[in-house]
């Protein structure tokens, strides 16, 4: 089954992977966390990015599932998360004002110095966590929060936090791993610039 997702979640196996997702998902061995010698029980789910509306359909399929089996999911979206934090800070209205009038670079500042990952988007995530139970967190909206958040910085500052409950982010690129750079999230299979290594490819989890 593996061979089938060597370069992550593509059309052509898509339904596969569907297969592969909700059996490993709902097994005992991915919710107990075994098989991790030790790590922290973070997993990536890499995808062609052209894929993100077939993704966010499949994310709702998988949820729809789990949860009709009685295995509860906290699904966390990071641009609906930011988007949250920006209304009750009061600040969103502020950016749509003054969106035209920054460039780039004063608006991804803007937006950096308002959603720190550290102060803002980890308490956020966590509180989400403390208010809900369930058995496996999913983390979406990678791609729509980039370049202001990053996904090695979340999946760094959420190591203390995250680590009693299977994790699982839906990453639009690859992931890589090579001896001599280590591990590596490649956004949208250009940007690798993203150096993390303490997470498990769910695609080649064996069942």
């Amino acid at each position: 089954m593996a061979n089938k997702f060597n370069s992550g979640l593509t059309k052509a196996n898509l339904s596969d992977a569907y297969v592969h997702l909700t059996d490993v998902l709902q097994s005992d061995s991915f919710l107990n966390m075994e098989g991790l010698n030790g790590d922290i029980p973070f997993h990536i789910c890499p995808f062609d990015p052209v894929l993100q509306n077939d993704v966010n359909l499949l994310i709702k399929q998988l949820t729809n599932y789990l949860s009709d089996i009685q295995v509860k999911v906290l699904e966390i979206n990071l641009y609906s998360l930011v988007i949250e934090i920006l209304k009750e800070e009061g600040d969103l209205e502020w950016l749509l004002e003054n969106e035209t009038t920054l460039d780039r670079d004063e608006l991804k500042e803007e937006l950096q110095g308002i959603l720190d990952i550290e102060s803002i988007i980890t308490p956020a995530i966590t509180k989400k966590m403390q208010q809900e139970e369930f058995q496996i967190l999913i983390i979406s909206g990678i791609g729509e929060v980039f370049p202001y958040i990053r996904s090695n910085n979340i999946l760094s500052n959420l190591q203390k936090n995250a680590k009693d409950k299977p994790t699982l982010m839906f990453f639009p690129g690859e992931y890589k791993h090579s001896l001599e750079t280590g591990a590596s999230l490649v956004l949208f299979g250009k940007l690798e610039d993203d150096k993390y290594y303490r997470a498990f490819n769910i695609l080649d989890r064996a069942i």
